[in-house]
């Protein structure tokens, strides 16, 4: 029985966990928002959170020991300048998952682990993304609708023709 044994051990040696959690962590923070397993998203949660929680002491210590988690330098310096801006006075919780439903090749439980605080980001580069994908669609159609017009002129042509 498992009684009382924290953590997942996901069939890696202590090295991969370890570079599995900080990768996840960077995408987290890089992108606001990732796609994962249920089990990998809840043993990042905790992990990220804690990157948080340090960095919002920002001070030298705290960035250094962030860039020892997070190796990406871009990041880092975006955790500390905007991500901590808009989530510093929230005392916990930075972090959100949703779940999806199962992975369709594995049936693995997947979800969607997320900052809270900017869901209006993401929605905000998701609507732009459905805005020009809806007006390809409207160039599209208009360019099919002008070809068919084109086509029945012809038809009407050769009709014509045979007529006589």
């Amino acid at each position: 029985m498992r009684h009382r044994v924290k953590g997942r051990k996901f069939n890696r040696t202590a090295s991969h966990r370890a570079a599995l959690l900080r990768s996840l962590a960077t995408s987290l923070l890089k992108y606001k928002r990732i796609k994962t397993t249920v089990a990998k998203a809840k043993e990042t949660k905790p992990y990220a959170e804690a990157i948080i929680t340090k960095a919002r002491k920002n001070d030298l210590a705290a960035r250094r020991y962030v860039a020892s988690l997070i190796n990406d330098k871009d990041v880092v310096k975006e955790l500390f300048s905007e991500i901590i801006g808009k989530i510093g006075e929230r005392p916990g919780g930075y972090t959100r998952i949703i779940k999806l439903g199962n992975r369709r090749g594995d049936a693995a439980e997947m979800a969607i682990l997320e900052l809270v605080d900017y869901n209006d980001v993401i929605n905000a580069k998701a609507e732009e993304h459905k805005e020009k994908k809806e007006a390809k669609a409207r160039a599209k159609k208009e360019k099919d609708e002008a070809q068919e017009v084109e086509e029945a002129k012809v038809v009407e042509e050769k009709s014509a023709k045979d007529s006589k």
